[in-house]
């Protein structure tokens, strides 16, 4: 005779064993809806979103914007965290772009920001509070996607400009 304890193992020997050799039955709907939400936790995130909180947009910090694509998906984390990546990374303490370079990149996920000098020889030397200021005042007016501006100063002569897109737009 068969006890309660010998037939609830025969079932989770059977559906175990089903389990383990299911197939994927292809596209879910609910493959592609998340099931929490996204919870920052990079300090680079957080220093951005509390120095967006604590500042007024000032767009005398722009010379330009266009918004590119508004449809673009770029997720707010990314971005923040790909802001101060740029020149080798901005976090902390680090107040400016260091190396004095020409062009630099932040890129992390979804956000890309690629920055240059626009003057014919002049190199980088924005400061992480004109680079957050700028890119707040960008991004107030072009709340979503991809978007192109240009910061007043923010090199060694002349302005510094920068196009923010998700990186994965030039894969199509």
């Amino acid at each position: 005779m068969l006890t309660t304890k010998t037939l609830l193992q025969a079932v989770l020997i059977v559906a175990g064993a089903a389990a383990a050799s299911a197939q994927p039955q292809g596209y879910k709907l609910l493959d592609k809806v998340p099931l929490m939400p996204r919870i920052p936790s990079h300090a680079k995130h957080h220093e951005v979103l509390q120095a967006r909180s604590e500042k007024a947009v000032d767009h005398k910090v722009l010379v330009k914007v266009e918004c590119l694509d508004p449809n673009q998906e770029i997720i707010l984390h990314d971005e923040t965290v790909a802001q101060l990546s740029i020149c080798g990374g901005m976090p902390g303490s680090i107040d400016r772009c260091l190396g004095s370079p020409r062009e630099t990149v932040g890129e992390t996920g979804t956000a890309l920001f690629t920055v240059t000098a626009d003057a014919a020889g002049a190199s980088i030397a924005i400061s992480k509070e004109q680079w957050m200021h700028c890119v707040q005042a960008a991004r107030d007016r072009c709340p979503t996607g991809s978007l192109s501006a240009t910061c007043v100063g923010g090199a060694s002569a002349g302005d510094v400009s920068f196009v923010l897109e998700n990186p994965r737009n030039h894969d199509l």
